[in-house]
């Protein structure tokens, strides 16, 4: 089911998540609280960026107004968001603690991007065959 290649992106970002975050606890570093928020951080955008994809391929075939609508109030949530993540949460943080937090959230992106896509594709095949058996 799970190609190589999303195997071996899920065992690198895995084993970095693992490593990261389990260095922190185990040496008691103060980074520890960011490293778990940046994982669970990292999972929602995986879900959001699963979601927006989705959204965006059944986009196809809908009238021009709905396409601009749903690209409208994508940036007017997205922009400010990001723009409030960067100033207040980014620049706000010791430097020493965002480069391992900004790793394990990328990591944790790319994990949950295949995770999710594994549950995903195995919850809908059964909903679809019984659905239409």
């Amino acid at each position: 089911m799970m190609s190589k290649k999303a195997k071996v992106m899920m065992a690198i970002a895995g084993a970095i998540i693992i490593a990261m975050i389990s260095k922190a606890f185990m040496f008691d570093e103060a980074v520890k609280g960011y490293l778990v928020t940046f994982f669970f951080v990292g999972a929602g955008l995986a879900m959001l960026r699963l979601f927006i994809n989705g959204m965006i391929s059944k986009m196809k075939g809908k009238h021009i107004g709905v396409k601009i609508g749903f690209f409208a109030a994508l940036l007017s949530v997205g922009v400010p968001f990001q723009s409030w993540f960067r100033t207040d949460v980014l620049f706000a943080m010791s430097k020493t603690f965002i480069v391992p937090s900004v790793i394990v959230m990328v990591s944790s992106v790319v994990l949950m991007t295949v995770v999710y896509g594994v549950v995903y594709q195995k919850v809908r095949v059964p909903y679809l065959e019984e659905k239409h058996a």
